[in-house]
């Protein structure tokens, strides 16, 4: 089978996570019960899913010079992704979501960092590579003007490019009209059809274009006839990263020629193993233990 180039840009974080027994009030210390640095970031994260797949993956991104960008950039290396265009920059740190864990819930404070280096002129400089990739998966993690610069590029050179959009933001009919796949999930999607004064027939065609993830309730295709793809039920330990190794996996299946629904149907079954492990890159599977997945339930890998 030959490999298909996938260049995913987006962002690149180190999370950072505390759990507590007690949640501090303003003012207060108190001990924590874990401490976490954990590799993240959505554009990092369907990289790594991506990767994990045997996909060729190049990963566009800025990190600081400081040790988490080191760490970071090393770290996908590590994983045989190609990342001699994530640039570490001086002006800033690196991107960190600080994550608090109480109570079985979370709060989280994003700061972007040197993901808001990577600029339209940046990505015109790296043309000649986005124009070598047959699919460019992006996200909302990094400056929308830097997507859309994204999109044009690769638009114009024909590659397949699937957004997904996350965290949602105003979209424009320009951008929307340039992109072949749209995966939101339900709450996404909501806010992708109603946040804007289109015409009856301009949300129809955006909607063709939207594959829909719905956690436990599996993944809607609404191009034609929409098409539901049912979940797996497997023991949850961890969601964290199933919505990035979703659309790490559909950008490999893609890239290698699956059909739309053959291919979300092998992306759920990796989200789902994803959610078995902790952590969101810690839980995304290989392709053996995606196919392994799959012929425990009698299926087998076209």
């Amino acid at each position: 089978m030959t490999k298909k180039k996938i260049t995913v840009i987006g962002s690149i974080n180190m999370d950072i996570v505390t759990s507590t027994n007690i949640l501090p009030k303003m003012g207060e210390t108190v001990l924590g019960k874990a401490f976490h640095t954990i590799p993240g970031g959505k554009g990092a994260n369907q990289a790594v899913a991506a990767a994990r797949l045997g996909a060729d993956v190049s990963m566009i991104g800025c990190v600081g010079k400081d040790t988490f960008g080191k760490e970071l950039k090393q770290h996908l290396n590590n994983l045989g992704i190609d990342v001699q265009n994530v640039e570490p920059v001086t002006e800033t740190s690196t991107g960190t979501a600080t994550i608090t864990v109480f109570d079985g819930d979370n709060s989280i404070i994003v700061v972007p960092g040197a993901n808001y280096h990577v600029t339209p002129v940046y990505i015109e400089r790296l043309e000649k590579m986005i124009a070598e990739s047959d699919v460019v998966l992006l996200q909302l993690e990094i400056p929308l003007e830097t997507v859309e610069k994204a999109v044009e590029i690769a638009s114009k050179h024909h590659a397949t490019i699937i957004l997904n959009p996350a965290p949602i933001q105003l979209l424009s009919k320009e951008l929307l009209s340039k992109i072949d796949y749209i995966t939101p999930n339900e709450h996404e999607q909501e806010m992708l059809l109603t946040s804007s004064d289109w015409t009856d027939e301009e949300r129809k065609e955006i909607i063709k274009k939207c594959i829909v993830t719905k956690g436990a309730k599996g993944v809607s295709i609404l191009k034609g006839n929409e098409r539901q793809i049912p979940s797996f039920n497997v023991d949850v330990v961890d969601t964290t990263g199933a919505g990035d190794t979703f659309n790490g996996a559909l950008a490999y299946c893609l890239s290698i020629g699956y059909e739309l629904e053959e291919a979300c149907h092998f992306a759920n079954a990796a989200a789902a193993l994803s959610v078995t492990k902790f952590g969101a890159q810690g839980g995304m599977p290989t392709l053996q233990e995606v196919e392994e997945f799959l012929q425990q339930r009698g299926e087998k890998r076209k």
